[in-house]
């Protein structure tokens, strides 16, 4: 799961940052408003920690700009304790609001509820399960229902092998006794859309899904 950091005291960029992958997030990070924003529209990240008070654009601008086009979660931090800056700041779209300072087990938690398990990042693919797509590259992989059932069940469950048998019990609902085939057609349909390097065949077993550099949500 992509998360970008806009914030220009480079202390908090670090230490968020190093609290964030070290949790398994794949993390960007901009020093001012303006940089945060081309970022944000090159990137395509799954929620954006915006601070307030920033050079060359606030995070209020940031904040009113990704809101006029994505649904992108946005959670902003300040240093400001007024009532009325935090009325402004979900005025125009931001989700949640941490004021400075804050422990990371708050921040934590503020990212489980705004993100909670509706993303499963996985490599460079990443599952969006309530839409029932799949990104690779973040570039729309086109699967019907089915495949993309398969495709998660199998990424979910990251090198471990599984049967035929197995994948249709679990994914198809259905009885041993059906015909394994039917996985292997599947199987062969998703090689032909992803590539053949993510499902592998384990000769007299059946098949596992492995990527390199994993970072898993």
């Amino acid at each position: 799961m992509k998360i970008l950091i806009v914030e220009d005291e480079e202390r908090i960029r670090k230490v968020v940052r190093s609290f964030l992958v070290k949790n398994g997030y794949i993390v960007r990070e901009a020093a001012d408003g303006e940089e945060g924003l081309d970022l944000f529209y090159e990137w395509n990240p799954d929620l954006v920690l915006l601070d307030v008070m920033m050079p060359k654009k606030d995070g209020y601008e940031v904040c009113r700009a990704i809101k006029s086009e994505k649904t992108t979660p946005v959670l902003m931090l300040t240093a400001k304790t007024q009532e009325e800056d935090e009325i402004r700041g979900l005025e125009i779209g931001a989700d949640d609001y941490i004021r400075k300072p804050f422990s990371l087990k708050i921040l934590e938690l503020r990212l489980k509820n705004l993100l909670g398990d509706e993303i499963y990042t996985i490599g460079n693919f990443r599952f969006l399960k309530n839409e029932k797509n799949v990104y690779l590259n973040e570039k729309i992989v086109d699967l019907p229902p089915k495949e993309y059932d398969l495709l998660f069940y199998l990424a979910k469950n990251h090198s471990k092998i599984f049967s035929r048998e197995q994948i249709l019990n679990n994914v198809w609902d259905l009885l041993c006794e059906s015909d394994p085939r039917t996985v292997d057609t599947h199987i062969k349909n998703l090689r032909k859309k992803i590539g053949h390097e993510y499902i592998t065949t384990v000769k007299g077993f059946g098949y596992k899904f492995e990527v390199k550099n994993e970072n898993n949500i």
